[in-house]
């Protein structure tokens, strides 16, 4: 999605769905071949979709965790999805799944580079600014309100993690510009 002149991309949104009951995963894999399961690795099966492109792991408990999905609309189809195709292969299923978004996560552009040692002199580095470039080249942001966390790099480039809601994406990204901005240290790309 364009934000201005700032191009942002949701990357990935994690998703749990809550059966109200156990599932028989040797029936699953009896019933999907094309499921991956190994119990003795992993206690949860992989249930890949291609449309939404994503994987649920499938726990013995009825939790589901979806990943891949690029918006909480695809990550509820996807968990509606699979829950309706284990029905359909006489799987035992009782009620809809209860789904909570847990992580989305984005990344982007901000139009213009950053100045990080400029950035952490101004913003007095602690707290919710981290900048260590012998260690990472990015700054690492702790936002407040939304609660989310960005890390920010030199080129202007950024990647945010920790919304719960693809708004809080938006928001924080435009608050984000906005605070660089006001700081000084973001410089805008000539056209």
């Amino acid at each position: 999605m364009k934000v201005g002149n700032r191009e942002i991309r949701i990357e990935n949104v994690v998703a749990s769905g809550a059966l109200n009951n156990p599932v028989d995963l040797g029936a699953v894999v009896k019933a999907f071949p094309h499921v991956e399961y190994r119990p003795e690795i992993f206690p949860g099966l992989a249930f890949r979709l291609k449309k939404p492109k994503t994987c649920t792991l499938i726990f013995y408990s009825g939790r589901m965790v979806c990943t891949g999905a690029k918006s909480e609309r695809e990550a509820r189809k996807a968990i509606l999805k699979v829950t309706k195709e284990l029905k359909n292969g006489g799987i035992i299923i009782t009620g809809k799944p209860e789904i909570t978004i847990h992580n989305v996560v984005a990344s982007g552009s901000l139009g213009g580079s950053i100045d990080l040692e400029e950035l952490c002199e101004r913003a007095h580095v602690g707290g919710n600014l981290m900048y260590e470039p012998e260690q990472f080249p990015g700054a690492m942001f702790r936002m407040d309100n939304p609660k989310v966390v960005f890390l920010i790099f030199s080129t202007g480039k950024i990647v945010c993690v920790g919304a719960k809601k693809e708004k809080e994406i938006y928001e924080g990204v435009e608050n984000l510009r906005r605070r660089l901005e006001e700081l000084g240290v973001l410089y805008k790309e000539m056209p």
